[in-house]
Protein backbone atom coordinates (compact mmCIF):
# COMPACT_ATOMS: atom_id res chain seq x y z
CA UNK A 1 0.00 0.00 0.00
CA UNK A 2 1.07 3.04 -1.00
CA UNK A 3 1.50 6.22 1.41
CA UNK A 4 3.15 9.37 2.23
CA UNK A 5 5.57 8.73 4.15
CA UNK A 6 5.82 12.26 6.05
CA UNK A 7 2.11 11.46 6.80
CA UNK A 8 2.51 8.48 8.44
CA UNK A 9 5.85 8.58 9.84
CA UNK A 10 7.59 5.08 11.18
CA UNK A 11 11.06 5.03 11.21
CA UNK A 12 12.39 2.72 12.99
CA UNK A 13 15.02 2.99 15.49
CA UNK A 14 15.73 -0.65 15.02
CA UNK A 15 16.68 -1.26 11.31
CA UNK A 16 16.35 -4.78 10.22
CA UNK A 17 20.17 -5.66 9.05
CA UNK A 18 18.78 -6.73 5.81
CA UNK A 19 15.64 -4.65 5.28
CA UNK A 20 16.62 -0.80 5.75
CA UNK A 21 13.41 0.52 4.49
CA UNK A 22 11.32 -1.71 6.53
CA UNK A 23 8.24 0.82 8.07
CA UNK A 24 6.91 -0.73 11.08
CA UNK A 25 2.56 0.07 11.35
CA UNK A 26 2.99 -0.51 14.99
CA UNK A 27 5.04 3.09 14.94
CA UNK A 28 2.64 4.85 12.34
CA UNK A 29 -0.22 3.76 15.16
CA UNK A 30 1.34 4.88 17.53
CA UNK A 31 2.60 8.28 16.31
CA UNK A 32 -0.18 9.08 14.52
CA UNK A 33 -2.89 8.47 16.95
CA UNK A 34 -0.70 10.85 19.43
CA UNK A 35 -0.52 13.80 16.97
CA UNK A 36 -3.99 13.33 16.75
CA UNK A 37 -4.75 13.34 20.03
CA UNK A 38 -2.53 16.56 20.40
CA UNK A 39 -4.99 18.39 18.48
CA UNK A 40 -7.78 20.63 19.94
CA UNK A 41 -10.70 18.53 17.80
CA UNK A 42 -9.20 15.54 17.32
CA UNK A 43 -11.79 12.73 15.18
CA UNK A 44 -12.72 9.48 17.44
CA UNK A 45 -13.62 7.06 15.00
CA UNK A 46 -15.30 3.75 17.16
CA UNK A 47 -15.44 0.35 15.64
CA UNK A 48 -17.58 -2.54 16.36
CA UNK A 49 -17.46 -5.88 14.68
CA UNK A 50 -20.29 -8.72 14.83
CA UNK A 51 -20.10 -11.91 14.35
CA UNK A 52 -23.20 -14.59 14.35
CA UNK A 53 -24.87 -15.03 17.22
CA UNK A 54 -24.27 -11.47 18.80
CA UNK A 55 -20.48 -11.11 20.15
CA UNK A 56 -18.93 -8.03 19.62
CA UNK A 57 -15.48 -6.62 19.15
CA UNK A 58 -14.83 -3.23 19.78
CA UNK A 59 -11.73 -1.07 19.17
CA UNK A 60 -11.51 3.20 19.02
CA UNK A 61 -8.99 5.34 17.69
CA UNK A 62 -8.13 9.15 16.98
CA UNK A 63 -7.22 10.23 13.46
CA UNK A 64 -7.07 14.20 12.09
CA UNK A 65 -9.74 16.32 11.89
CA UNK A 66 -10.67 16.84 8.06
CA UNK A 67 -9.03 20.65 8.19
CA UNK A 68 -5.72 19.18 9.13
CA UNK A 69 -3.26 18.56 6.46
CA UNK A 70 -1.76 15.31 7.55
CA UNK A 71 -5.95 13.92 7.39
CA UNK A 72 -5.01 13.26 4.00
CA UNK A 73 -3.41 9.74 5.53
CA UNK A 74 -6.59 8.96 7.77
CA UNK A 75 -8.00 5.90 5.45
CA UNK A 76 -5.06 4.53 4.96
CA UNK A 77 -3.97 4.12 8.60
CA UNK A 78 -8.21 3.37 9.22
CA UNK A 79 -8.06 0.95 6.56
CA UNK A 80 -5.39 -0.94 8.18
CA UNK A 81 -6.51 -1.21 11.71
CA UNK A 82 -9.86 -2.73 10.04
CA UNK A 83 -8.03 -5.31 7.97
CA UNK A 84 -6.45 -6.05 11.47
CA UNK A 85 -9.82 -6.04 13.52
CA UNK A 86 -11.34 -8.75 10.51
CA UNK A 87 -8.02 -10.92 11.04
CA UNK A 88 -7.85 -10.80 14.66
CA UNK A 89 -11.21 -10.43 15.96
CA UNK A 90 -13.39 -11.78 12.60
CA UNK A 91 -16.74 -11.10 11.93
CA UNK A 92 -19.25 -9.84 9.33
CA UNK A 93 -20.92 -6.87 9.92
CA UNK A 94 -18.62 -3.62 10.75
CA UNK A 95 -20.50 -1.00 12.60
CA UNK A 96 -18.41 2.73 12.57
CA UNK A 97 -18.92 5.79 13.91
CA UNK A 98 -17.02 8.11 11.43
CA UNK A 99 -17.47 10.38 8.70
CA UNK A 100 -19.26 9.39 5.55
CA UNK A 101 -16.53 9.96 2.96
CA UNK A 102 -14.33 7.65 5.14
CA UNK A 103 -16.99 4.74 5.60
CA UNK A 104 -17.74 5.20 1.78
CA UNK A 105 -13.79 4.88 0.79
CA UNK A 106 -13.82 1.84 2.86
CA UNK A 107 -16.73 0.36 1.07
CA UNK A 108 -15.56 0.86 -1.95
CA UNK A 109 -12.03 -1.06 -0.92
CA UNK A 110 -13.74 -4.02 0.21
CA UNK A 111 -16.31 -4.04 -3.15
CA UNK A 112 -13.04 -2.71 -6.25
CA UNK A 113 -9.78 -3.65 -4.35
CA UNK A 114 -8.74 -7.25 -5.00
CA UNK A 115 -6.66 -7.50 -1.53
CA UNK A 116 -10.02 -5.65 0.17
CA UNK A 117 -12.46 -8.10 -2.11
CA UNK A 118 -9.91 -11.12 -0.66
CA UNK A 119 -10.85 -9.92 3.27
CA UNK A 120 -14.19 -9.06 3.11
CA UNK A 121 -14.87 -12.62 0.92
CA UNK A 122 -12.74 -14.63 3.19
CA UNK A 123 -13.50 -13.41 6.31
CA UNK A 124 -17.26 -12.57 6.14
CA UNK A 125 -18.54 -14.90 3.87
CA UNK A 126 -16.30 -18.02 3.90
CA UNK A 127 -15.51 -18.10 7.45
CA UNK A 128 -18.83 -16.27 9.15
CA UNK A 129 -21.27 -17.29 6.05
CA UNK A 130 -22.46 -14.02 5.55
CA UNK A 131 -21.08 -10.81 2.80
CA UNK A 132 -19.37 -7.99 4.25
CA UNK A 133 -21.77 -5.37 5.78
CA UNK A 134 -20.33 -1.63 6.72
CA UNK A 135 -22.97 -0.02 8.90
CA UNK A 136 -22.42 3.58 9.78
CA UNK A 137 -23.54 4.63 12.69
CA UNK A 138 -23.34 7.19 15.83
CA UNK A 139 -24.13 4.35 18.18
CA UNK A 140 -21.99 0.70 17.82
CA UNK A 141 -23.21 -2.00 19.86
CA UNK A 142 -20.87 -2.54 22.94
CA UNK A 143 -18.72 -5.45 23.71
CA UNK A 144 -19.88 -8.60 24.16
CA UNK A 145 -17.82 -11.56 24.59
CA UNK A 146 -18.00 -15.42 23.23
CA UNK A 147 -15.55 -17.36 25.16
CA UNK A 148 -15.11 -20.55 24.51
CA UNK A 149 -14.62 -23.52 27.45
CA UNK A 150 -12.95 -26.29 25.76
CA UNK A 151 -9.23 -28.44 26.81
CA UNK A 152 -7.53 -28.95 30.07
CA UNK A 153 -9.85 -32.41 29.88
CA UNK A 154 -7.24 -35.18 30.55
CA UNK A 155 -8.83 -37.93 31.79
CA UNK A 156 -9.10 -41.11 29.96
CA UNK A 157 -7.22 -42.72 26.97
CA UNK A 158 -7.38 -39.79 24.18
CA UNK A 159 -5.73 -39.33 20.70
CA UNK A 160 -4.33 -35.69 19.79
CA UNK A 161 -2.89 -34.58 16.57
CA UNK A 162 -1.15 -31.29 14.77
CA UNK A 163 -1.85 -30.70 10.81
CA UNK A 164 1.06 -28.98 9.48
CA UNK A 165 2.07 -27.60 6.16
CA UNK A 166 5.22 -30.44 6.03
CA UNK A 167 4.34 -32.70 8.42
CA UNK A 168 1.41 -34.34 10.85
CA UNK A 169 1.75 -35.00 14.75
CA UNK A 170 0.43 -37.47 16.89
CA UNK A 171 0.04 -38.83 20.43
CA UNK A 172 -1.50 -41.30 22.38
CA UNK A 173 -2.17 -39.28 25.51
CA UNK A 174 -3.02 -41.78 29.15
CA UNK A 175 -4.38 -39.37 32.03
CA UNK A 176 -2.42 -36.65 30.34
CA UNK A 177 0.94 -37.94 29.49
CA UNK A 178 1.89 -38.84 26.41
CA UNK A 179 2.47 -42.85 25.73
CA UNK A 180 3.35 -42.58 22.13
CA UNK A 181 3.90 -39.91 19.70
CA UNK A 182 4.81 -40.10 15.79
CA UNK A 183 5.63 -37.30 13.28
CA UNK A 184 5.23 -38.01 9.58
CA UNK A 185 6.38 -35.89 6.42
CA UNK A 186 3.43 -34.52 4.09
CA UNK A 187 2.74 -31.84 1.60
CA UNK A 188 -1.05 -30.80 1.84
CA UNK A 189 -1.12 -27.56 0.49
CA UNK A 190 -0.12 -28.89 -3.47
CA UNK A 191 -2.87 -31.52 -3.21
CA UNK A 192 -5.91 -31.22 -5.37
CA UNK A 193 -7.30 -34.45 -3.86
CA UNK A 194 -8.69 -34.50 -0.34
CA UNK A 195 -8.08 -38.04 -0.41
CA UNK A 196 -4.60 -37.59 0.15
CA UNK A 197 -5.49 -35.28 3.08
CA UNK A 198 -8.31 -38.29 5.12
CA UNK A 199 -6.26 -41.05 4.15
CA UNK A 200 -3.10 -39.28 5.85
CA UNK A 201 -5.01 -38.20 9.16
CA UNK A 202 -6.97 -41.70 9.10
CA UNK A 203 -3.21 -43.46 9.21
CA UNK A 204 -2.02 -41.35 11.72
CA UNK A 205 -5.07 -41.71 14.33
CA UNK A 206 -4.56 -45.56 13.59
CA UNK A 207 -1.11 -45.38 14.41
CA UNK A 208 -1.77 -43.82 18.05
CA UNK A 209 -4.95 -46.16 18.36
CA UNK A 210 -2.68 -49.00 17.79
CA UNK A 211 -0.91 -48.05 20.91
CA UNK A 212 -4.01 -47.58 23.69
CA UNK A 213 -6.40 -49.88 25.32
CA UNK A 214 -9.07 -47.77 23.93
CA UNK A 215 -9.71 -44.03 22.55
CA UNK A 216 -12.27 -42.02 24.44
CA UNK A 217 -11.51 -38.71 22.73
CA UNK A 218 -10.03 -37.47 19.41
CA UNK A 219 -8.97 -33.84 19.50
CA UNK A 220 -6.71 -31.83 16.67
CA UNK A 221 -5.47 -28.46 15.50
CA UNK A 222 -4.87 -27.35 12.05
CA UNK A 223 -3.75 -24.40 10.38
CA UNK A 224 -6.66 -22.55 9.01
CA UNK A 225 -10.50 -21.66 10.43
CA UNK A 226 -11.98 -24.58 11.93
CA UNK A 227 -16.32 -23.89 13.20
CA UNK A 228 -17.58 -26.64 14.62
CA UNK A 229 -15.30 -29.30 13.22
CA UNK A 230 -16.33 -27.64 9.90
CA UNK A 231 -13.28 -26.55 7.52
CA UNK A 232 -13.74 -23.16 6.69
CA UNK A 233 -10.63 -21.68 5.37
CA UNK A 234 -7.63 -23.49 5.83
CA UNK A 235 -3.89 -23.47 3.46
CA UNK A 236 -3.76 -27.21 3.89
CA UNK A 237 -6.18 -27.27 1.42
CA UNK A 238 -6.08 -24.31 -0.98
CA UNK A 239 -5.09 -26.78 -3.88
CA UNK A 240 -8.39 -28.30 -3.71
CA UNK A 241 -10.79 -27.07 -6.27
CA UNK A 242 -13.81 -24.93 -4.83
CA UNK A 243 -16.38 -27.34 -6.04
CA UNK A 244 -14.64 -30.19 -4.57
CA UNK A 245 -13.77 -28.32 -1.28
CA UNK A 246 -17.55 -28.01 -0.40
CA UNK A 247 -18.32 -31.74 -1.33
CA UNK A 248 -15.57 -33.29 0.35
CA UNK A 249 -13.09 -30.63 2.44
CA UNK A 250 -15.38 -28.73 4.33
CA UNK A 251 -17.18 -32.22 6.43
CA UNK A 252 -13.87 -33.49 6.39
CA UNK A 253 -13.20 -33.89 9.98
CA UNK A 254 -17.17 -34.51 10.19
CA UNK A 255 -16.60 -37.52 8.37
CA UNK A 256 -13.66 -38.32 10.01
CA UNK A 257 -15.49 -38.36 13.26
CA UNK A 258 -17.92 -40.59 11.78
CA UNK A 259 -15.14 -42.98 10.89
CA UNK A 260 -14.31 -43.39 14.65
CA UNK A 261 -17.48 -44.20 15.94
CA UNK A 262 -18.82 -40.41 16.48
CA UNK A 263 -17.21 -40.39 19.62
CA UNK A 264 -16.02 -36.36 21.14
CA UNK A 265 -14.02 -34.84 18.59
CA UNK A 266 -12.98 -31.22 17.91
CA UNK A 267 -10.02 -29.92 15.59
CA UNK A 268 -9.36 -26.20 16.52
CA UNK A 269 -7.17 -23.67 14.80
CA UNK A 270 -2.87 -24.43 15.23
CA UNK A 271 -2.76 -21.54 16.55
CA UNK A 272 -5.99 -21.79 19.64
CA UNK A 273 -4.14 -24.84 20.72
CA UNK A 274 -0.54 -23.61 21.00
CA UNK A 275 -1.78 -21.03 23.11
CA UNK A 276 -3.84 -23.25 25.00
CA UNK A 277 -0.97 -25.45 25.49
CA UNK A 278 1.38 -22.50 26.46
CA UNK A 279 -1.69 -21.58 28.83
CA UNK A 280 -1.62 -25.22 30.46
CA UNK A 281 2.20 -25.81 31.03
CA UNK A 282 3.06 -22.20 31.79
CA UNK A 283 0.05 -22.08 34.30
CA UNK A 284 -0.71 -18.67 32.95
CA UNK A 285 -3.59 -16.56 31.42
CA UNK A 286 -3.41 -13.87 28.95
CA UNK A 287 -1.58 -15.55 26.40
CA UNK A 288 -0.60 -14.95 22.67
CA UNK A 289 0.38 -18.03 20.80
CA UNK A 290 2.44 -17.11 17.63
CA UNK A 291 3.62 -19.83 15.39
CA UNK A 292 6.04 -19.14 12.74
CA UNK A 293 5.97 -22.17 10.42
CA UNK A 294 4.91 -22.41 6.92
CA UNK A 295 3.09 -19.15 7.37
CA UNK A 296 1.95 -17.23 10.67
CA UNK A 297 -0.39 -18.84 12.85
CA UNK A 298 -1.44 -16.92 16.22
CA UNK A 299 -4.56 -17.90 19.39
CA UNK A 300 -5.03 -16.05 22.77
CA UNK A 301 -6.30 -17.34 26.05
CA UNK A 302 -7.93 -14.89 27.70
CA UNK A 303 -7.26 -13.57 31.51
CA UNK A 304 -10.10 -15.93 33.01
CA UNK A 305 -7.99 -19.05 30.94
CA UNK A 306 -10.39 -19.44 27.63
CA UNK A 307 -10.19 -19.77 24.20
CA UNK A 308 -12.81 -17.09 22.81
CA UNK A 309 -14.46 -16.53 19.43
CA UNK A 310 -12.06 -14.74 17.54
CA UNK A 311 -9.98 -16.00 14.68
CA UNK A 312 -6.65 -14.94 15.26
CA UNK A 313 -5.35 -15.54 11.63
CA UNK A 314 -2.10 -13.44 12.21
CA UNK A 315 -0.78 -14.42 8.95
CA UNK A 316 -2.63 -11.39 7.69
CA UNK A 317 -2.48 -8.87 9.68
CA UNK A 318 -0.60 -5.66 8.44
CA UNK A 319 2.47 -4.88 9.58
CA UNK A 320 5.18 -3.32 6.84
CA UNK A 321 3.75 -0.06 4.85
CA UNK A 322 6.77 0.15 2.49
CA UNK A 323 5.55 0.90 -1.24
CA UNK A 324 7.06 -2.39 -2.19
CA UNK A 325 7.05 -4.66 0.62
CA UNK A 326 6.16 -8.40 -0.33
CA UNK A 327 2.94 -9.07 -1.70
CA UNK A 328 1.38 -12.26 -0.22
CA UNK A 329 0.83 -14.54 -3.01
CA UNK A 330 -2.64 -15.73 -1.33
CA UNK A 331 -4.05 -12.57 0.03
CA UNK A 332 -2.36 -10.52 -2.80
CA UNK A 333 -2.03 -7.87 -0.19
CA UNK A 334 1.36 -6.08 0.48
CA UNK A 335 3.47 -6.08 3.89
CA UNK A 336 1.29 -9.31 5.77
CA UNK A 337 2.65 -11.47 8.69
CA UNK A 338 3.27 -14.10 6.35
CA UNK A 339 5.68 -12.83 4.64
CA UNK A 340 8.06 -11.70 7.64
CA UNK A 341 7.09 -13.54 10.59
CA UNK A 342 7.44 -17.55 8.88
CA UNK A 343 9.69 -19.87 6.95
CA UNK A 344 8.68 -17.44 3.48
CA UNK A 345 10.58 -14.50 5.51
CA UNK A 346 13.67 -16.59 5.73
CA UNK A 347 13.07 -17.85 2.20
CA UNK A 348 13.12 -14.15 1.13
CA UNK A 349 16.22 -13.26 3.00
CA UNK A 350 18.74 -15.99 1.66
CA UNK A 351 19.93 -13.09 -1.30
CA UNK A 352 20.24 -10.18 0.81
CA UNK A 353 22.05 -11.68 3.09
CA UNK A 354 24.53 -13.46 0.48
CA UNK A 355 22.84 -16.84 0.73
CA UNK A 356 22.72 -18.37 -2.30
CA UNK A 357 20.51 -21.77 -2.66
CA UNK A 358 19.28 -23.86 -5.20
CA UNK A 359 15.46 -22.40 -6.26
CA UNK A 360 14.17 -25.64 -6.57
CA UNK A 361 14.77 -26.57 -2.44
CA UNK A 362 11.50 -26.19 -0.50
CA UNK A 363 11.07 -23.60 2.11
CA UNK A 364 11.45 -26.11 4.76
CA UNK A 365 14.90 -27.38 3.15
CA UNK A 366 16.21 -23.58 2.79
CA UNK A 367 15.47 -23.23 7.08
CA UNK A 368 17.06 -26.02 7.24
CA UNK A 369 20.36 -24.91 5.62
CA UNK A 370 20.26 -21.45 7.58
CA UNK A 371 19.90 -23.69 10.89
CA UNK A 372 22.91 -25.19 9.54
CA UNK A 373 24.66 -22.08 9.40
CA UNK A 374 23.56 -20.64 12.24
CA UNK A 375 25.18 -23.60 14.62
CA UNK A 376 28.06 -22.87 12.88
CA UNK A 377 28.58 -19.49 13.75
CA UNK A 378 27.84 -18.10 10.58
CA UNK A 379 26.87 -14.61 10.19
CA UNK A 380 25.29 -14.18 7.36
CA UNK A 381 22.51 -16.57 9.13
CA UNK A 382 22.76 -14.38 12.17
CA UNK A 383 21.54 -11.52 10.30
CA UNK A 384 18.39 -13.51 8.77
CA UNK A 385 17.43 -13.77 12.45
CA UNK A 386 18.24 -10.63 13.59
CA UNK A 387 15.90 -9.32 10.85
CA UNK A 388 13.14 -11.36 11.36
CA UNK A 389 13.69 -10.96 15.08
CA UNK A 390 13.26 -6.76 14.51
CA UNK A 391 10.20 -7.46 13.12
CA UNK A 392 9.07 -9.54 15.85
CA UNK A 393 9.24 -7.08 18.24
CA UNK A 394 7.67 -4.25 16.10
CA UNK A 395 4.59 -6.62 15.21
CA UNK A 396 4.34 -7.59 18.82
CA UNK A 397 4.13 -4.15 19.62
CA UNK A 398 1.37 -3.61 16.93
CA UNK A 399 -0.63 -6.71 18.44
CA UNK A 400 -0.34 -5.58 21.89
CA UNK A 401 -2.70 -2.86 20.61
CA UNK A 402 -5.36 -5.59 20.20
CA UNK A 403 -4.53 -7.93 22.60
CA UNK A 404 -3.82 -7.44 26.39
CA UNK A 405 -1.57 -9.99 26.47
CA UNK A 406 0.96 -10.44 29.81
CA UNK A 407 2.73 -13.46 27.86
CA UNK A 408 3.70 -14.43 24.15
CA UNK A 409 4.73 -17.50 23.45
CA UNK A 410 6.96 -18.17 20.03
CA UNK A 411 6.90 -21.04 17.99
CA UNK A 412 7.29 -22.51 14.81
CA UNK A 413 10.44 -24.46 13.36
CA UNK A 414 11.99 -20.76 12.21
CA UNK A 415 11.89 -20.48 16.48
CA UNK A 416 14.27 -23.53 16.85
CA UNK A 417 17.83 -23.85 17.51
CA UNK A 418 20.38 -21.25 18.20
CA UNK A 419 18.82 -18.27 15.69
CA UNK A 420 15.21 -19.13 17.82
CA UNK A 421 16.95 -17.60 20.79
CA UNK A 422 18.66 -14.40 18.77
CA UNK A 423 15.46 -13.90 17.19
CA UNK A 424 14.10 -13.40 20.60
CA UNK A 425 16.95 -11.08 21.95
CA UNK A 426 16.03 -8.89 18.92
CA UNK A 427 12.39 -8.85 19.26
CA UNK A 428 13.19 -7.57 22.97
CA UNK A 429 15.94 -5.28 21.44
CA UNK A 430 13.17 -3.60 19.89
CA UNK A 431 10.66 -3.50 22.80
CA UNK A 432 13.03 -2.24 24.99
CA UNK A 433 14.30 0.28 23.29
CA UNK A 434 10.74 1.44 21.11
CA UNK A 435 8.19 0.33 23.61
CA UNK A 436 9.76 0.28 27.06
CA UNK A 437 6.22 -0.14 29.06
CA UNK A 438 5.73 -3.07 26.69
CA UNK A 439 9.15 -4.48 27.54
CA UNK A 440 7.70 -4.52 31.04
CA UNK A 441 4.26 -6.15 30.66
CA UNK A 442 5.08 -8.92 28.16
CA UNK A 443 6.96 -11.73 28.97
CA UNK A 444 8.53 -13.40 25.46
CA UNK A 445 8.86 -17.58 25.90
CA UNK A 446 10.39 -20.33 23.82
CA UNK A 447 8.86 -23.72 24.33
CA UNK A 448 10.84 -25.81 26.57
CA UNK A 449 11.39 -29.33 25.63
CA UNK A 450 8.77 -31.04 27.24
CA UNK A 451 6.52 -28.74 24.92
CA UNK A 452 8.57 -29.25 21.97
CA UNK A 453 8.00 -33.24 22.22
CA UNK A 454 4.53 -33.20 24.04
CA UNK A 455 2.47 -29.29 24.45
CA UNK A 456 0.58 -29.23 21.10
CA UNK A 457 -0.52 -33.10 21.49
CA UNK A 458 -1.46 -32.91 25.21
CA UNK A 459 -3.57 -29.54 24.61
CA UNK A 460 -5.14 -30.84 21.24
CA UNK A 461 -6.04 -34.25 22.99
CA UNK A 462 -7.54 -31.93 25.90
CA UNK A 463 -10.09 -30.43 24.01
CA UNK A 464 -13.06 -32.79 24.01
CA UNK A 465 -14.93 -33.45 27.37
CA UNK A 466 -15.66 -36.57 27.89
CA UNK A 467 -18.03 -38.78 30.58
CA UNK A 468 -15.84 -41.81 30.19
CA UNK A 469 -14.17 -42.57 33.50
CA UNK A 470 -10.74 -42.60 33.83
CA UNK A 471 -8.25 -45.26 32.18
CA UNK A 472 -6.90 -48.15 34.45
CA UNK A 473 -4.42 -48.37 32.34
Amino acid sequence: MSIEPSLLPCTPAVVPPLDPGFKPLALAYRDFTAAAAACPHPLRVTLALEQPGGAVSRHSLLLFPPDDPRALANFTLLERVVKTLLWTRGGWRLHLDAPEDLVARLRNHYEASPAGRFDAETVARRIFDHPLELVATHSPPPERAAPIRVGRHTEGCRIGFDLGGSDRKVAAVVHGQVVFSEETPWDPCVQTDPRYHFEGIMDSLQSAAKRLPRVDAIGGSAAGVYVNNQVKVASLFRSVPPDLFEARVRNLFLEIQQAWGNLPFIVMNDGEVAALAGSMILDQTAVLGLAMGTSTAGGWVNSDGNLTSWINELAFVPMDLQANAPRDEWSGDRGVAASYLSQQAVGRLLEPAGIALPARLSLPEKLQHVQDLMAQGDDRARSIYQTIGTYLGYQLAYLAEFYPARHVLLLGRVTTGPGGRVLLAQARHVLETEFPHLANRLSLHLPDERFKRHGQAIAAASLPETTTQPATT
